[in-house]
């Protein structure tokens, strides 16, 4: 009996990604809306399947990606997100998820993903790379987020919505310390005026 993992913070969205998954035949479903849940659940449940939000309480879905990365554990992984696929579906890649499906697409690309990923192909969305549909602000701002590691651009997503440093430091089990020196990195590399600018480019490049 094929079982699948819902994470998404959204109850709304849970029940839209349910209705998918019954109709590719999954008949045990779980749900998390935390990312700190979601390993304890893989432990628990052993799913074949999981369909992760990027955007999430507690801990993102970067983090989430890379512990099941480290873990071993077996779960394909279909990432569904609101987030720009320009900046994440590489970085969703190296961290092995199996499909990349915007949450702006009809559901049915997500019909096709997990389809895909339950047959033993990936499926990912072809990017734009011709520079001339890029505006310059957007090509440098968005080579300077492809240079940013994984937790670099999380902790950025963290200090745009207004988490405070100890805050990112509990979730993330890092030192005060640590983030701050985090901080001043994301400054020097995006090239911002100090960290109040950090939130006014996450939102410019829809990080956030």
């Amino acid at each position: 009996m094929k079982s699948a993992l819902i994470v998404d913070d959204h109850p709304v969205v849970r029940a839209a990604v349910k209705i998918v998954l019954r109709q590719e035949g999954f008949h045990r479903i779980y749900e998390a809306s935390c990312g700190n849940e979601v390993m304890l659940m893989i432990r628990e449940h052993q799913p074949e399947l999981l369909v992760l939000d990027l955007s999430l309480p507690t801990l993102d879905g970067l983090e989430v990606l890379a512990r099941i990365h480290d873990s071993g554990a077996r779960c394909r992984v279909v990432v569904f997100t609101s987030q720009e696929a320009m900046h994440y579906q590489d970085r969703c890649i190296r961290a092995g998820a199996s499909a990349y499906v915007p949450k702006s697409n009809d559901l049915q690309d997500l019909h096709k993903a997990i389809h895909a990923v339950m047959a033993g192909y990936t499926l990912f969305a072809q990017l734009v790379s011709n520079s001339v549909a890029l505006s310059v602000l957007q090509r440098s701002e968005g080579q300077r987020i492809s240079q940013l590691s994984d937790r670099e651009l999380t902790i950025l997503r963290y200090l745009a919505n207004g988490i405070s440093n100890k805050e990112i430091a509990a979730t993330l089990h890092l030192s005060h310390k640590t983030v701050s020196t985090y901080k001043t990195r994301l400054i020097e590399k995006l090239d911002v005026k100090s960290s109040v600018y950090l939130r006014d480019f996450a939102l410019r490049n829809r990080l956030i």
